[in-house]
């Protein structure tokens, strides 16, 4: 299974970007098994490029394929099936339902697809340090256990490609390299990709490629 970016510029973005990054107007592949930082200051596009990854927005030059087929050309159906067997992603902006509990936001997601059995979830908030917020609404929770909420659901579905925007943002080290430490076991199991987008390179990610946005 192949990612390719072609020639993606945003349409809001002026041909400047071009000498200045190393992925956009670029042509790249990524390939599952791989582990690709992307460094991205702010206002260099990084929510953007996972945005239009995940097929969530197409403000785009160039094209962007997934196994050979344009994601321009996907229907409202693609879409779901692509998001549901082969592409999660933890948001910067988390998007939780937050009247829901942590465990019904988690296990909304893994009943779509599930690919662990339901008692996984206290299993990984247990390690994540949130499993005295399970019976909790999600606003209610700090935003570092929003994002560890957020983490553990993208963990309940296939995947080929894991995409992370920011996924630490509110985390201190230790709880950060858990996280990771825990997504790489995840993408481990399916032999799946990550593309983690954040403003700096973190040495305790083990990237394979590393390019700046």
């Amino acid at each position: 299974m192949q990612l390719q970016l072609q020639q993606v510029l945003p349409v809001y973005f002026d041909e400047d970007h071009r000498t200045q990054s190393e992925v956009w107007r670029r042509n790249l592949t990524f390939e599952k098994g791989e582990y690709i930082k992307i460094v991205a200051p702010s206002g260099s596009g990084k929510t953007s490029l996972m945005h239009f990854l995940y097929g969530m927005r197409n403000e785009y030059n160039g094209n962007i394929v997934y196994n050979s087929a344009n994601l321009r050309n996907y229907t409202p159906e693609d879409f779901a099936g692509y998001r549901k067997d082969h592409v999660s992603i933890v948001f910067q902006d988390l998007r939780l339902f937050p009247e829901q509990t942590v465990q019904e936001n988690i296990e909304l997601k893994r009943q779509l697809n599930p690919f662990h059995p339901a008692e996984k979830i206290r299993e990984m908030a247990e390690r994540l340090g949130i499993g005295n917020k399970l019976a909790s609404k999600s606003r209610i929770c700090s935003y570092g256990e929003q994002q560890r909420v957020a983490i553990i659901r993208s963990l309940m579905q296939p995947f080929d490609f894991l995409l992370l925007d920011e996924p630490f943002s509110h985390l201190d080290d230790k709880n950060s390299q858990n996280a990771m430490q825990l997504m790489l076991e995840e993408a481990k199991l399916r032999n799946a990709a990550i593309i983690f987008a954040d403003l700096e390179r973190i040495d305790w990610f083990p990237y394979t490629r590393i390019f700046h946005l």
